[in-house]
């Protein structure tokens, strides 16, 4: 039950052979069943119809404190294993967070991880340490709403906006407090790391780079179905966020995660 094609906003994964479709390309999707699909993959594409749900453009995996732990600090046992593994082997990978790892490998491990409960499968069997990174940013891009929150989100945007950086630093401090405790706890942990990131010479990725990868991952849009200028206006601002939450000193954010990671790392 296919409609006239139409373009991609947000990428978004073929329903036939699971490979994203990127921004401005043309689709298909069914009126039946949602299904979103390559324009050449049509052929491939059962022809039967399933009825199921409208889902949103932001993809539906729940919020972020479904998947944090009961103890403080709260940052999903996922984010933990994929940021201590890159911290163990990857500081030396040039273009970290920036270059794609193979979607397939992101995809597989992924789904390993959430569906391990409790002992996560070894990292160190992924060869390619920028498939690691791929798993983290695909895992925070597909939860139900961005990690700020829709509700914060254009509080982040003003804060982030204030052209005093002492101003913008002490609103940034507020909002930051207002976040529900999980989404807290794993903002300060990522960004620590991301800070880590940023001052290895090797990675070659400065607090600029890793803005523009980590603002619509992390900041989003303050609704799950944004229109075309909404995503248009938003992207500028989303970096802003992100690298004004990177020039926030390190102890703020260990005042939510402790000074020491050892508790966070999976044994």
């Amino acid at each position: 039950d296919p409609v006239p094609p139409l373009q991609v906003i947000r990428p978004e994964p073929c329903g036939v052979c699971g490979s994203r479709i990127r921004f401005g390309k043309t689709a298909i999707k069914c009126c039946q069943c949602q299904l979103l699909l390559h324009t050449k993959c049509r052929e491939q594409c059962p022809s039967l119809c399933v009825p199921r749900p409208h889902h949103h453009a932001w993809p539906r995996e729940g919020v972020l404190a479904d998947f944090a732990p009961s103890t403080p600090p709260l940052v999903p046992a996922l984010v933990v294993q994929c940021v201590t593994e890159v911290e163990t082997r990857g500081l030396t990978e040039t273009g970290l967070y920036r270059v794609p790892g193979a979607e397939q490998l992101v995809r597989e491990w992924k789904r390993k991880l959430l569906r391990a409960g409790g002992t996560l499968p070894a990292l160190s069997s992924v060869t390619d340490i920028h498939v690691v990174c791929g798993v983290l940013k695909d895992f925070l891009r597909g939860l139900k709403e961005p990690l700020v929150t829709f509700s914060l989100h254009p509080a982040f945007l003003r804060a982030a906006a204030i052209p005093d950086d002492a101003a913008s630093e002490t609103a940034l401090r507020h909002v930051v407090s207002k976040l529900p405790p999980a989404n807290r706890d794993t903002l300060a942990f990522l960004m620590l790391h991301l800070f880590r990131v940023s001052q290895s010479p090797d990675c070659k990725m400065d607090v600029l780079n890793l803005s523009r990868v980590f603002g619509p991952t992390l900041v989003g849009h303050s609704s799950a179905n944004p229109t075309p200028l909404a995503i248009m206006e938003d992207t500028p601002r989303q970096c802003k966020v992100v690298a004004r939450l990177l020039s926030l000193p390190p102890s703020f954010w260990r005042g939510f995660v402790g000074t020491e990671q050892e508790n966070l790392v999976p044994i």
